[in-house]
């Protein structure tokens, strides 16, 4: 089981113009053990899709779809007390 799953990842921001898609379609896995950098432009998301993963997303933003499983368990899926028990000590 990986440590860090994270499938078809898409976070959208909601702005007067429309729908605006920040992340599309991001997918990895990291074993336990190793390490994963992501690099790229400057604007093209990668601070984005960690601020996702630990659902610390600004007002606008949401996760429009996608999965993401730490140790097997669905952040996605979790409450804000959760989610807060799993970034204080995972």
């Amino acid at each position: 089981m990986p440590l860090l799953d994270v499938s078809n990842l898409r976070t959208s921001f909601h702005t007067h113009g429309g729908v605006f898609r920040a992340v599309d379609g991001v997918s990895f896995s990291i074993p336990a053990g190793k390490t994963l950098g992501l690099v790229g432009e400057s604007g093209c998301g990668k601070s984005l899709t960690a601020l996702s993963i630990l659902q610390l997303l600004p007002k606008a933003a949401q996760i429009a779809s996608g999965q993401i499983f730490l140790e097997g368990r669905d952040l996605t899926a979790m409450d804000e007390a959760g989610l807060q028990k799993v970034r204080g000590n995972r």
